[in-house]
């Protein structure tokens, strides 16, 4: 066992995690150097990784000679060629369930926004203006909220769905019927989640499977005054059909935190539009959140330095080394 390790961090992290792994770590952050093209050259220097958005593609995973772990910070890794760190026995991890409260919060967070149309309202009232019958809103109790997907994010937002008097669906063919609490509906076909639900709320991973799942159709279900939200993954949602449905009033709004391309671009069309609230992706962003994923990686990241495998390992069966902790 090495007496020290090299690890990368990325250029934002609560302090918290690295501090945790400096008996065995000597860390440097991807801001000290002057360009991505620096870090790249410099990343056979590294013997783990804590990364957040950056991607780590198969050029880059083979170059790393000394590479023992990718720890995400966060849930998602579509930004980790997966394969490419099995062939070369690089352990992949995340960090499941840190930022869950965090984004649910945040997707009911946009349903309130769009319901109450705060957005229309704030810049009302910046501009002088007190007309309040304009911006009547929709309550949110005794409607229905369809989740896609049911992991831990979506549990907790049925949680909070549940305390504002709301009734809960969900579709999630992976998820066993006896795995989704008694309160919340599990309905067996897609399509119902959009026919029974007056907002849908995306909560899958982006897979060949979910990419623009909900389009034309599922929209037009949904109705023109059903509210899309998207606090996972902006390709899940075929945003093309999302602005035709709103601009011929087949939807009542959205409120989305992700975008197929992230960032969006100057003049994405959904930018005009009163009936959509837009956040750059920030549903995990919370000073809680930040702390609990550095604080998981950084652990993650001694339990493969000590000889183990962390339980929130991906590629575990395409490993040759044994150990869980």
């Amino acid at each position: 066992m090495a007496t020290e390790w090299e690890v990368l961090l990325p250029k934002e992290i609560d302090p918290s995690g690295p501090e945790s792994i400096t008996d065995f770590a000597r860390c440097t952050g991807m801001d000290e150097y002057s360009s991505s093209d620096d870090v790249l050259d410099d990343i056979g220097r590294y013997d783990a990784v804590i990364l957040r958005v950056a991607t780590l593609d198969a050029d880059v995973i083979d170059r790393a000679d000394r590479l023992q772990v990718i720890a995400k910070h966060g849930a998602g890794l579509d930004n980790v060629d997966i394969e490419a760190a099995s062939r070369h026995d690089v352990v992949v991890c995340n960090t499941p369930g840190a930022n869950s409260r965090s984004v649910a919060e945040h997707a009911i967070a946009l349903l309130f926004a769009v319901r109450r149309n705060l957005r229309t309202a704030d810049r009302h009232v910046r501009d002088g203006g007190w007309e309040r019958s304009v911006h009547t809103g929709r309550e949110l109790t005794n409607d229905t909220l369809g989740l896609f997907g049911f992991g831990a994010i979506a549990r907790e937002a049925s949680d909070l769905a549940h305390g504002i008097g709301q009734n809960v669906l969900t579709y999630d063919p992976y998820v066993a019927e006896e795995d989704v609490p008694t309160r919340v509906e599990r309905v067996s076909e897609f399509g119902d989640l959009f026919t029974r639900s007056n907002a849908v709320s995306v909560h899958a991973p982006l897979t060949q499977e979910t990419r623009h799942a909900i389009s034309t159709d599922e929209l037009a279900a949904l109705g023109e005054t059903g509210v899309l939200l998207n606090t996972a993954r902006g390709a899940v949602v075929d945003e093309d059909a999302l602005l035709e449905a709103l601009e011929a009033g087949r939807l009542g709004g959205a409120g989305l935190d992700t975008f197929e391309d992230e960032p969006p671009g100057e003049d994405h069309p959904l930018y005009a539009r009163d009936d959509v609230v837009l956040t750059p992706h920030v549903g995990g962003v919370t000073h809680e959140a930040l702390g609990r994923m550095s604080q998981r990686a950084a652990a993650n990241v001694r339990t493969v330095y000590e000889g183990g495998l962390p339980k929130s390992t991906v590629n575990r069966e395409a490993l040759d080394r044994e150990g869980d902790r």
